[in-house]
Formats: C-alpha cells, sequence, structure tokens
C-alpha cells in the first residue's frame, strides 16, 4: 500500500503547499506552559458524530443509533446551526486543562476559567479579530447545539435533553470589546467523561489538520485503532461514523483525495491512511502518546525552554512535544522520581531515543 511516512514530514513537500496548516503556536514565548496540558478528546463524542462536518450553518437534526438499536444520539441545533468539527476545539482546551490539573493533584469543577489569547493559540487559530469572533461563534453554537442519548458516560446513563456546554461567560474584556477571560460551564455527560477518565490524548497537529473530514476520521482511527499496529474499516461504515452527509461515491472520492495527500506528505496524525478497495485501512505510525497516568510530581516538572531547542537538534524531525510526552510516561511507567536536574534527563532520554529509533 506504499511507503509510510511520518506526519512531521509533512512540514514541506514538491508539487503544491502542506495539507497542514501553519503552525502558529510557537512564535510566543510563553506558550510553552500552555503546551503543558496535552490535547484530549473525550471518547464519546469521538466515537459518535456529535458534530458536524459542514462549513456552513448546519440546520440537519441528526439521529443515530448503534447496531442493537438500544443506544441512540439524537442532535438538535439552535438557530445559529450545529456545533462544527472547529467547534470542538473549545472542548479539547477545557478538557485538556481539566486533565492536566487532576493530574497535578487539583481539585477541578464543570467550570473553567480561561483566557481566550491562550485557547486560540494552543488550538493553533489566528489571534486577530477574526479568531476572537470566531472563539465568540463556537460558543454560541457549543451552547446551543443540544443532545438527547442514552449513551454512558463515566457509568452514568443521561436521558434527559442537554446542550454540549451548560453557559459561556465573558468575565473580563479590552476597551474594545474584545474577550479576555471567559468561563465555560461543561455538561454533566461531559464532565463525567472526565471523572472517569474517559478520554484518550490527541496529536498537537490534529489542530493544524484543514479539512473538517481529516479532524473526524483521525478520531476514529484514535479511538477505535488505538495502539494497534491496523485497523480497517468498510467505506460505508467510516461514513457512519464521520455523520457525512455527502452520497456514497463522493465521500469515497473524499476520502480518496486525503489519502493521496497523506502518501504524498504523511500528514495524518499518527495514523497512516490508505485505501483497500471500499476499505480505507488506518496503519499506526508508533507515534500515539502513552495514556499512563502521570503522578503529579512528574506531570509538575517544568522544562527551560532552551531543553525544547536542544532536543530539536538531538532528535531531528521528532515532536518534541511528542518526546516529552514520552519521557514523562516512562518515568511513570516505571515508578521513578521526579530528577534532580530534569533539563538533563529529558535530553538524555531524547539522546537514547534517537539512537534507539533514528530519524522517523
Amino acid at each position: 500500500m506504499g511507503e509510510i511516512t511520518k506526519p512531521e514530514d509533512a512540514a514541506t513537500g514538491s508539487g503544491g503547499r502542506s495539507p497542514l496548516l501553519p503552525d502558529r503556536r510557537e512564535d510566543d514565548f510563553f506558550v510553552c506552559d500552555i503546551l503543558d496540558a496535552a490535547p484530549k478528546g473525550d471518547m464519546a463524542s469521538m466515537a459518535h458524530p456529535v458534530f458536524s462536518l459542514s462549513t456552513r450553518p448546519d440546520h440537519r437534526t441528526r439521529r443515530y443509533e448503534d447496531e442493537s438499536g438500544k443506544a441512540y444520539l439524537e442532535i438538535r441545533p439552535s438557530a445559529e446551526g450545529l456545533a462544527t468539527i472547529h467547534d470542538r476545539d473549545v472542548l479539547i482546551y477545557c478538557i485538556s486543562q481539566i486533565m492536566s490539573a487532576l493530574n497535578k493533584g487539583h481539585k477541578v469543577s464543570r467550570t473553567v476559567r480561561l483566557k481566550a489569547h491562550d485557547l486560540l493559540k494552543a488550538t493553533n487559530r489566528v489571534t486577530d479579530g477574526r479568531g476572537y469572533d470566531g472563539l465568540k461563534a463556537a460558543l454560541v453554537r457549543l451552547q446551543g447545539t443540544q443532545i438527547e442519548t442514552n449513551i454512558a458516560t463515566g457509568g452514568t446513563e443521561q436521558l434527559d435533553l442537554f446542550s454540549i456546554i451548560d453557559r459561556a461567560r465573558i468575565i473580563r474584556e479590552t476597551r474594545d470589546g474584545r474577550m479576555q477571560e471567559i468561563e465555560i460551564e461543561l455538561s454533566d455527560w461531559v464532565f463525567n467523561a472526565i471523572s472517569a477518565h474517559e478520554v484518550l490524548t490527541l496529536h498537537r497537529n490534529y489542530f493544524r489538520l484543514r479539512k473538517p473530514l481529516e479532524r473526524r476520521i483521525y478520531e476514529i482511527a484514535r479511538k477505535h485503532c488505538g495502539r494497534q499496529k491496523e485497523w480497517r474499516i468498510s467505506l460505508a461504515a467510516l461514513q457512519r461514523k464521520s455523520g457525512s452527509s455527502s452520497t456514497s461515491r463522493e465521500f469515497k472520492r473524499l476520502v480518496g483525495a486525503i489519502v493521496e495527500q497523506d502518501e504524498s506528505y504523511g500528514h495524518m496524525p499518527d495514523y497512516a491512511v490508505r485505501l483497500d478497495g471500499d476499505y480505507v485501512v488506518f496503519i499506526n505510525r508508533g507515534t500515539v502518546a502513552s495514556e499512563t497516568e502521570v503522578p503529579a510530581e512528574l506531570a509538575g516538572i517544568r522544562l527551560d525552554p532552551e531543553s525544547y531547542d536542544a532536543a530539536r537538534s538531538l532528535a531531528p524531525g521528532w515532536d518534541v512535544h511528542h518526546l516529552e510526552q514520552a519521557w514523562r510516561s516512562w518515568m511513570a511507567e516505571g515508578g521513578l522520581d521526579a530528577p534532580r536536574d530534569p533539563d538533563r534527563a529529558f535530553l538524555g532520554f531524547c539522546r537514547k531515543w534517537m539512537e534507539k529509533r533514528g530519524r522517523p
């Protein structure tokens, strides 16, 4: 099915622009603190098509049932339309912040207070007026989209009607009316999933994927392929899981275009995507982050910004944030205490990683 390349190779390529958006996250010095919280998505909305793939207002009411017909999910739009796959970035950021706090032993609640600029930077969005307007519109759609389901999260079956987020409130804004601090109250459905650790770490390049369908099929692969070497699914089943409203012929063409770009650029995070007749095959690239719970003393380690530059030199081609996650997980799995000199220990880990694996 062709040579499998790594997503880090997608930054440049011959024959046109990269399929990935530019990385806008590392042009601010303080962004390292924001990126300490690894992106995480809740398994329930990764497994089911909660978010619209449309780039235009989507006013369809959608209902999905499992094969037994017992579990169902009905999604109803507000006047502003359904919440989109890009609106999901807000949810991912909130889940990431809560999980990071939990790993550090902090008390958490359904209400998250955050800085709008931090959210925009961490999710690779522009930070001009367009970014803030887009964030406000996303909050409106997230609060307005209503879900009725009996799919359990955290062992709790939710039978009533609820919104993805219960409330969003601007705490502080600039003189020209731009939001600075916002408070978001998550639904019980989402918070139950977080409390039960029913979340998965996402590759940071998820936020750089241009196409809504690319983001959705990555989520599906992350949920169902996980750490397996390979996973396959029929095009028909993938279309149902993705929530695509295209015809089956058009859906196959869209997936084929993603496969063609991935064969050329290796841009899809964590999994190469290939077509085998009427089946889509996901092949693990070996970059999936470990889900090992990291103790507070290891999660709280802060590295010098210069160590990230040194790590890039020691392990060229590798995503340094992936290496950092792997390092913390390796210490957690081995029951190791926090090192006296974290920067030196991290760079030693990167050196050995490169010796064993070579360039990606």
